[in-house]
């Protein structure tokens, strides 16, 4: 089977992504709770417990992580796989040795390489030197895992998601990226707010404006919150600072104050939008704790589907 990396959301073709979300609820749905007598529960692997059998699968963390490590390490166990957790420090990579050769001996012993780093570039490196698929789990550019998640939690509650409008305010960074590139394939309506000089990379945006006109979708980019999020359907928004912005903080929270979720950017969408964040949230900066708290609020809902679209993502590429 040739191998098949998963670096940005559009390494999957339009059917493809439609297939992994179709196979994220399957293993939602299956996946049932029984007690186990002492309150606490057990799940059940959805169907799919001995799919990968026999596999290891690595997972790289150059960055910290909750939820993509919990729900990698989760996943990866429920299909039977045994996951390989190392961090940069643990590698040779920090005294010297080439990201091309670790990709070269990592590729012996690993059937799948699940990498959360800095540099676009450095994923690409590992994927074109090695021989097995390399999954990003987020780099500075992109975070493709997360919106997977994300089309599901919003399918799962507007049923098909073509023509739907999602709205994203904040800066144009990583998970903006992904969500471009996902919405278009899905024929969505992707509207993004944010403050002049902090949008989306101009290469994306054209790319997903090019996707999103073979699919009836939609791209807007605006520097107005409220036009960005009038009518919309779905509203979603990040942490103002990532990781290694930290010495920006009181910059970035001045100018994108106006780009916060809250009640004025909630009545401009429709009175039943979902609210999305991709979590870790600083409540009272980039969305409030009314709105987090919401009766509208799916947020959680959201990130305890990264565990079922990560793990159909994983069976597509190696089964």
């Amino acid at each position: 089977m040739t191998k098949r990396d998963y670096l940005t959301v559009d390494a999957l073709s339009v059917e493809e992504l439609a297939k992994v979300l179709d196979l994220a609820d399957e293993l939602k749905v299956n996946r049932q709770r029984s007690t186990d007598g002492t309150g606490r529960h057990r799940p059940s692997t959805g169907g799919h417990g001995s799919d990968l059998q026999g596999l290891s699968i690595g997972m790289i963390f150059e960055k910290p992580s909750t939820r993509t490590r919990v729900s990698f390490e989760v996943g990866i166990s429920e299909l039977g796989a045994k996951a390989v957790v190392l961090s940069a420090g643990e590698l040779q990579l920090g005294r010297g040795e080439t990201v091309e050769d670790t990709a070269r001996v990592l590729s012996g012993y690993l059937h799948a390489l699940v990498v959360r780093t800095f540099a676009q570039s450095r994923l690409e490196t590992l994927a074109s030197a090695g021989s097995i698929p390399v999954i990003n789990a987020l780099s500075d550019f992109s975070h493709p895992c997360q919106a997977l998640a994300d089309l599901q939690t919003i399918r799962e509650h507007k049923g098909d998601l073509h023509e739907l409008k999602l709205s994203y305010l904040g800066d144009g960074n990583n998970v903006a990226h992904s969500l471009l590139e996902a919405g278009a394939m899905a024929g969505m309506h992707v509207a993004v707010g944010t403050p002049a000089g902090y949008e989306p990379d101009p290469q994306v945006v054209r790319q997903a404006t090019d996707v999103a006109a073979r699919t009836g979708g939609r791209i807007t980019v605006t520097n107005d919150p409220l036009e960005a999020a009038r009518d919309a359907d779905a509203v979603y928004t990040d942490v103002w600072t990532s990781m290694g912005q930290e010495s920006e903080n009181h910059a970035r929270t001045q100018v994108l104050g106006p780009f916060q979720v809250g009640a004025s950017v909630m009545q401009a969408a429709k009175s039943d939008a979902l609210v999305l964040h991709c979590l870790p949230a600083h409540r009272g900066e980039e969305i409030t704790p009314e709105v987090m708290d919401g009766p509208n609020s799916v947020v959680f809902e959201q990130a305890a589907n990264r565990l079922h679209s990560q793990k159909a993502l994983l069976l597509f590429l190696l089964t």
